[in-house]
This record gives C-alpha cells, structure tokens and sequence, in this order.
C-alpha cells in the first residue's frame, strides 16, 4: 500500500518505521513545510498533523478520492462537517482519538464499568490523563471520549477541564510531563472504597500500531467507520 503520512512528526515517523516493516511504502510525506502536494499519488492516507490543519488534509483526501485515517484531536469543532463531506463525495473515514488497540478495548472497560456504576449515587466520578508537554489540546481526545461515554451510560451531563462543584459534571485533570507518551485514569471514589481503571502507554509504537492495522482495514471500503468497527468490538 502507497500511504501518504500527513503530519510527520514523533508519531509520523513511528509510523513510517513500522509501515515499512509490514510492506508498505511512504510516498508522501507533509508537514508545516509542505507545500502544493498531490495526495492522489497515495493509496491511503494517515493522518496526525495538528488541530489548525486536520480539517483541511481530511478535505483533500475525501475530494481525491484517497481514503484517510485520523488520529488528530482539537479540530472535533467541524467533525459533523467532515463526516457529510465524505458522504458526499463516497469516501473512506476512520477517526479515532486513539487507536492504540488496547485504549480501545480500555475504552470497552470504561463504558462497562459506567453501566455497572450507573445506580451507585455514592461514588464520585472524575478522570486524569497525562501526556508529552509536546502535546497541543487539553484535555486530551483520549480523556474527552472516555468523559462522553461515561455521559452515555450515567445521569452526567457534561464533563470540565479541572476541579468542578458541580455533581452533574466529569472534572478532567490534565497534566503535562515530558517524554509521557499517554495515560488515562478513571476514577470511581466513595467514602468507603475507590475503583479505579488505568491505561498507560510506554511508547508510541501502540498507537502507530493501530492506526496501519485501522488503515488495511479500510482499503477497499466507502464509509465511516471506528476502530469498533476495525476490531470486531
């Protein structure tokens, strides 16, 4: 498979490391510098850019006819847009926030646990995520798709950046370290006992991972789909 590597940064070049590896070829590869490229010369394309530019990559490829995976997070603002856009023009769209496989089987935990936790008004709910003081958005997408499908499964209504008063709010505490790849907490506390689940990352080789085993997937295919979609879950 042609890939065409959108956004070629830390995680760009993991990509391309084990794109490689399993038999691909990296045609084309585009950053801040980039100029006047012709994404049609790739079979598919990958995208981890930055939140100012994503909407634009996805764009190019539903209107060339290149299917596209997307790990960008910070641009959701116009993901209702992205999403007519690649119907309109009979494209192939993966988005995840994560797509290291096992953040989404976490993600599976997650809503489980919500169900299960639904009815128990004494527990306090909250997250914490960490990450590289690289990264752009907080909270992370990670964090924010953990918060909407607790929201799904309990009285919630909404979540928040930091501490919160609020009983119908998910506070998100959002750190910056240098040189964490990802970690992602959700917290269950009560006067009597806490549960906790936890997904850490020690590379970013998971999430390169996922994003080629998404990317195969998706060749051949017209729609939009999830990495529920990509693991049978």
């Amino acid at each position: 498979m042609k890939i065409a590597l959108l956004g070629y940064g830390r995680m760009g070049q993991t990509i391309e490391k084990i794109a490689i590896k399993r038999g691909h070829s990296i045609v084309l590869k585009v950053d801040e510098n980039t100029t006047n490229y012709d994404i049609s010369v790739a079979d598919l394309a990958i995208d981890f850019s930055i939140p100012s530019v994503a909407f634009q990559n996805i764009s190019n490829c539903f209107t060339n006819n290149v299917p596209i995976v997307s790990g960008t997070t910070g641009w959701l603002d116009k993901f209702d847009e992205a999403i007519n856009l690649c119907k309109q023009q009979n494209g192939a769209f993966i988005y995840a926030s994560n797509f290291s496989l096992g953040v989404n089987i976490f993600f599976e935990l997650n809503e489980q646990l919500a169900k299960m936790m639904a009815a128990l008004d004494t527990y306090n709910i909250s997250l914490e995520e960490i990450h590289h003081t690289k990264k752009l958005d907080a909270p992370s997408g990670t964090a924010i798709t953990l918060a909407e499908d607790i929201i799904k499964q309990t009285s919630k209504k909404n979540w928040v950046l930091d501490v919160t008063n609020n009983e119908l709010e998910i506070p998100i505490v959002a750190k910056r370290i240098p040189e964490i790849p990802g970690t992602h907490t959700v917290n269950y506390s009560s006067e009597v006992d806490t549960i906790e689940i936890k997904h850490t990352a020690h590379n970013r080789m998971g999430f390169a991972l996922g994003a080629l085993v998404a990317a195969e997937w998706l060749v051949d295919k017209t729609g939009v789909f999830t990495m529920k979609d990509v693991l049978g879950l």
